[in-house]
């Protein structure tokens, strides 16, 4: 049985623990409203502007001459998978789920013998899959020094991708990130952001048949050449509001979680301090007790 000495330590070790964490609850509470505000606000447009590819990616006739980020290389060979996770931990499963989904998918590819590249955005997914995947890293962006990602960064990433993505090198290339639905739920997504899919706006409009003549002005090269690379860039920036979004909701229920396992423990422990306590006064007073009857 412990001393009291040591229990009485442990007790205080243990309410300093949870002053931490509530105080780390709070500030991700904070964090939170702005980050799920600046998340929010940027889907719709995130989601039209991707729409709007989808559906001229169904009405242009690809050709020898259309661009490579709309008809692809016409493979699918090679995928480069872009995993965003954050770079700082206690998050609860938050980096863990995005590295999980992306290893599922990859694993997906290989059996069917596709070669899988991985391209890193934050820190803490690195570990994992340099461990799993040790030579198929072709890059990690470190975003450590960032503080709240801006459209220059997504670009910056996107730029990045764009250069790696050759006719002699990758042909699909998925991004993953969490979409944020509330605080307790962050839902791992997988996107295909190069060539652009036919989905959405644009798959019904396949779908349909009857394809609206579209005349593009200045012409269809200048247009598709401006609106390709930034809708990687805003698809990414998406994907980096979302991650700050759910980053912040799991830290605050993890925290949330651990000040009240904190308390639990804490309660524990005093009930076997006392309990520890009461028995050494009766074993103090049974020997007071015999000492005075054998006087």
């Amino acid at each position: 049985m412990a001393s009291l000495k040591a229990l009485k330590g442990r007790i205080s070790s243990v309410k300093s623990t949870q002053k931490i964490t509530k105080a780390m609850k709070m500030v991700a509470a904070a964090k939170l409203r702005r980050a799920q505000q600046a998340a929010e606000s940027g889907r719709p447009y995130a989601e039209r502007f991707e729409n709007v590819m989808a559906s001229l990616a169904s009405k242009v006739v690809i050709g020898p001459q259309s661009p490579r980020l709309l008809a692809g290389t016409g493979k699918q060979d090679t995928h480069l998978l872009v995993v965003a996770t954050s770079d700082r931990g206690l998050a609860g499963a938050f980096n863990s789920n995005i590295v999980r989904a992306a290893r599922k998918a990859a694993d997906e590819l290989q059996s069917q013998g596709k070669t899988v590249y991985f391209y890193l955005v934050g820190r803490k997914g690195k570990a994992v899959i340099q461990r799993l995947y040790p030579k198929q890293i072709v890059h990690h962006y470190d975003t450590s020094t960032i503080k709240q990602a801006s459209f220059a960064d997504a670009q910056a990433i996107a730029a990045d991708i764009i250069d790696r993505y050759r006719p002699d090198g990758i042909d699909v290339v998925h991004l993953f990130y969490a979409r944020f639905q509330s605080a307790l739920v962050q839902e791992p997504t997988q996107k295909q952001i190069i060539p652009v899919p036919l989905q959405g706006a644009g798959a019904e409009a396949a779908a349909g048949g009857a394809s609206a003549a579209v005349e593009y002005e200045p012409g269809e090269e200048e247009i598709l050449a401006e609106l390709l690379p930034r809708n990687i860039a805003v698809q990414i920036f998406r994907a980096l509001l979302e991650n700050a979004a759910s980053e912040e909701g799991s830290r605050m229920t993890a925290m949330d979680n651990a000040t009240r396992n904190a308390g639990d423990m804490i309660n524990r422990l005093t009930i076997q301090y006392n309990r520890t306590r009461q028995a050494a006064i009766t074993k103090e007073l049974i020997e007071i007790i015999s000492g005075a009857e054998a006087l």
